[in-house]
């Protein structure tokens, strides 16, 4: 199957894809500063450059996007039907330096809390933002 866009138009739109500061990134963000927690991003220093590193609590939040890390039985992580190779080549290189990440961190007494983007869409985010509360200590 071919591309709906043109070479220079899906150029444009991948250009456009952030790593940092994404909508499901601040929203995250927005909710634990308003519930009193202080925070560091994208830590260099710390393996995977973790999206939200809470010192204090010696933990890491990463919140990944699903078509990019490859969540497994989400309807957001669907193969490209163009460059399928590349693509599986370049996703699967990412979940492979995600857990390379995590094993570092743990090894250093991280504690690691991972948030799916499709976790944050507006019938879970409750949920789930309530649930990573009660994951961080008090």
């Amino acid at each position: 199957m071919a591309d709906v866009h043109n070479k220079a138009t899906r150029s444009y739109n991948m250009s456009r894809i952030k790593g940092k500061d994404t909508k499901p990134e601040m929203l995250v963000r927005k909710y634990l500063h308003a519930k009193g927690f202080r925070y560091k991003l994208h830590d260099k220093k710390l393996p995977g450059k973790p999206d939200i590193v809470l010192p204090k609590y010696k933990t890491i939040i990463f919140i990944h996007g699903c078509f990019w890390h490859g969540h497994t039985n989400c309807k957001y992580y669907v193969a490209p039907k163009t460059r399928t190779d590349w693509w599986l080549n370049k996703i699967n290189s990412n979940i492979t330096n995600d857990k390379k990440a995590v094993t570092t961190l743990k090894k250093d007494s991280w504690k690691i809390i991972t948030i799916w983007e499709c976790q944050l869409k507006p019938a879970k985010v409750n949920k789930t933002l309530n649930s990573l509360l009660k994951k961080l200590p008090r």
